[in-house]
């Protein structure tokens, strides 16, 4: 006799697609720096109860994406300057590291697959649409970073990304950005040329740039 699977418990489901929702919702800059968010409102949003929505609200605070106050208030994370300077720090240390571990895979089908989230990041550009324009633009990095078969320095910069999601936006929308990245191209063909110096240069000045704009 084959033993029954064990049902699916249907507030665990609840709690990881309120979670995964609201993580890339932060990490996209779709909530604007410390915006307050309840769990009622959270409830409500994606229409499930207390219990799944506490939960997803816990772990976001454990990662960083979403600040708890000592009164119990929940809102996205305003930094400050020496957090923004960590946090691009750690990017600075990580995303080359991670570009130069994807390079020996870095195949032709990876460097066309970049190319064309790169156009989607410029039609993002033209259409000003700040929250496009970070979604596709972190697209492309991870797109590459996942060839460097480290999921514990991918994992890290991830957080990194999600602390900065808000913070970003806020940036990029006051930016009215007219053109693309420029480092995207120079991190294209150095995957080309198999530069590894060139690549891990062009990466650490790509996720680096803008940062000092950041700072109030």
């Amino acid at each position: 006799m084959i033993p029954s699977s064990r049902p699916t418990d249907p507030s665990a489901a609840a709690h990881e697609r309120v979670y995964r929702t609201l993580r890339m919702q932060v990490m996209h800059g779709e909530i604007m720096p410390g915006a307050s968010l309840t769990l009622r409102g959270i409830g409500k949003q994606f229409d499930v109860s207390m219990t799944p929505a506490r939960e997803a609200v816990r772990r976001l605070v454990a990662e960083g994406a979403l600040f708890l106050s000592s009164s119990g208030r929940v809102s996205t994370p305003e930094l400050s300057n020496e957090r923004i300077e960590e946090l691009a720090a750690l990017r600075a240390m990580l995303e080359p590291e991670l570009a130069s571990r994807a390079l020996p895979r870095a195949h032709f089908a990876l460097i066309e697959r970049l190319e064309t989230i790169n156009q989607a990041v410029s039609q993002m550009v033209a259409r000003h649409d700040a929250i496009g324009y970070i979604r596709m633009n972190l697209e492309f990095h991870r797109t590459l970073y996942l060839r460097a078969q480290a999921p514990a320095m991918l994992m890290m910069t991830e957080t990194v990304w999600l602390q900065m999601g808000p913070t970003m936006r806020a940036l990029y929308g006051r930016l009215n950005r007219k053109e693309p990245p420029p480092h995207h191209r120079l991190i294209l063909s150095a995957l080309k040329a198999g530069d590894e110096p060139g690549l891990r240069l062009a990466v650490r000045a790509d996720v680096t740039q803008g940062l000092r704009l950041l700072r109030g």
